[in-house]
């Protein structure tokens, strides 16, 4: 009896210990087995520091499912995956489930960068195979981030770091991507991070400016309009290209912050302009998956006091397909209210004409791979041209990108393309040289007529 009541309390105390390293889902450990992992292996290599590697690997696109399918779908599949994972690891190494959609890896037996990139491509092989739900199958991918004691760190807390920060760049170059941590990856982080804060402090002091370039009429050269186009130039780091900075908003979640900036900015400008004139502004995919973005541009416009009916909204065919049904509702209620709405980089997408019979669209833009080679390449010549057939059977207009010179300019004008935008009508220019560019072409316009 005695000895009964002394190993009871031994017992419930070792079931404890095991509780507090597992997680109850999915029977793994946890983030403290994977701490006390790396802290005896590290001790064990103490006085021969041989490298041994961590990795965290996160689901893409795990939330989604999460969301159509329910919570107990989801769970079903976070326990296939820890299945598939204790399955599919060397000999030695230890799997724990990390955080939500994320699972830690000790690889003691991984000593550089080829070993971690040959492990992360055969899990996200395994991680790949269809996941059976009963009625239905779904597919997943996976990010990677390595690690490498003890040149990533010699504690356990830098070496998670390290890790953690991989797996962030390859989240940012997309789905399925492996990235080992190296200093030039530190480096290239840091870099962004000091990005970010210098743009959002830009967007606060309203430092971000709009600039605009002229889409004109084929047949005369006539202004029709003006795309908006964001601009920085910061005092420390000069000019931003907007091909850096704007995926950046988009990527750390202020793209929305950003936009009705530069959009207010760009409907003040426009009210300068005659009132035929129109103005261009792109959407970004984030804004096409909120549906507030219908309420939020329209009440921008009625603030500045700009018709509807003079903007025109351009999306890609990426950006639309984030979130289709939602997209389709921002379309739809935008173009009720007098909003026009135009294709952007047409011919560039994976179905863009799938597109262009689910949408409703009143323009598209050839992007500018096709016309940069029109005059110098027969097949961008017949793409671009069954384009603009297409287009004029179906009642859209249609606008090339990227003209640089009066041959293209000539060639687009002789197949049937309605307007043109490019440096060969003008570059990206402030407020200023707009309304400067728009007083030569009255100008220019009414010396024609004389």
């Amino acid at each position: 009896m005695t000895s009964a009541g002394k190993l009871l309390p031994q017992v419930t105390q070792n079931e404890l210990q095991a509780m507090a390293y597992s997680d109850p889902l999915t029977g793994l450990g946890n983030r403290y087995r994977l701490r006390d992992k790396v802290r005896l292996l590290a001790a064990e290599r103490a006085q021969d520091p041989a490298p041994f590697t961590i990795c965290i690997a996160n689901l893409d696109g795990f939330k989604p499912i999460n969301d159509l399918f329910g919570v107990a779908a989801g769970d079903e599949i976070l326990c296939q995956v820890a299945h598939r994972l204790k399955a599919c690891i060397p000999d030695g190494a230890t799997v724990t489930r990390h955080d939500g959609d994320e699972f830690a890896f000790v690889l003691p037996l991984v000593f550089e960068r080829v070993g971690a990139e040959r492990i992360g491509q055969m899990i996200k092989d395994v991680l790949s195979a269809p996941y059976d739900l009963g009625d239905r199958n779904v597919r997943l991918s996976a990010s990677f981030g390595f690690a490498i004691y003890p040149f990533a760190g010699e504690e356990f807390e830098d070496l998670l770091k390290s890790a953690e920060t991989a797996l962030y760049r390859s989240k940012r170059r997309g789905r399925g991507q492996i990235t080992v941590y190296s200093r030039e990856i530190a480096l290239e982080m840091k870099h962004a991070t000091q990005l970010e804060q210098a743009l959002r402090t830009a967007v606060i002091a309203d430092a971000v400016d709009a600039h605009f370039q002229p889409i004109v009429r084929l047949g005369d050269g006539a202004v029709l309009g003006f795309e908006a186009l964001a601009r920085w130039i910061d005092a420390d780091l000069g000019f931003v290209s907007p091909s850096v900075f704007v995926p950046l908003a988009e990527e750390r979640g202020f793209i929305d912050a950003l936009s009705e900036t530069l959009l207010r900015k760009a409907a003040e400008a426009a009210l300068s302009w005659p009132r035929e004139l129109f103005l261009s502004f792109n959407l970004s995919s984030v804004q096409l998956m909120d549906p507030g973005t219908t309420d939020t541009i329209l009440s921008i416009l009625d603030r500045v006091g700009l018709d509807p009916h003079r903007l025109e909204l351009e999306i890609t065919e990426t950006a639309m397909m984030t979130s289709a049904e939602t997209a389709h509702r921002i379309i739809t209620d935008l173009r009720a209210e007098g909003v026009k709405i135009s294709l952007d980089d047409f011919g560039t997408g994976q179905s863009s004409l799938g597109r262009l019979r689910e949408f409703t669209f009143d323009k598209v833009k050839i992007d500018r791979a096709f016309v940069s080679q029109i005059t110098t390449d027969r097949t961008s010549e017949h793409i671009v041209k069954a384009i603009i057939a297409m287009c004029d059977g179906l009642d859209l207009q249609v606008v090339a990108e990227g003209i640089e010179d009066y041959a293209d300019a000539q060639k687009l004008k002789a197949l049937g393309c309605g307007m043109g935008q490019g440096y060969y009508y003008g570059k990206p220019a402030d407020t200023v040289a707009t309304g400067r560019y728009l007083r030569e072409q009255e100008r220019r316009l009414l010396v024609a007529h004389l």
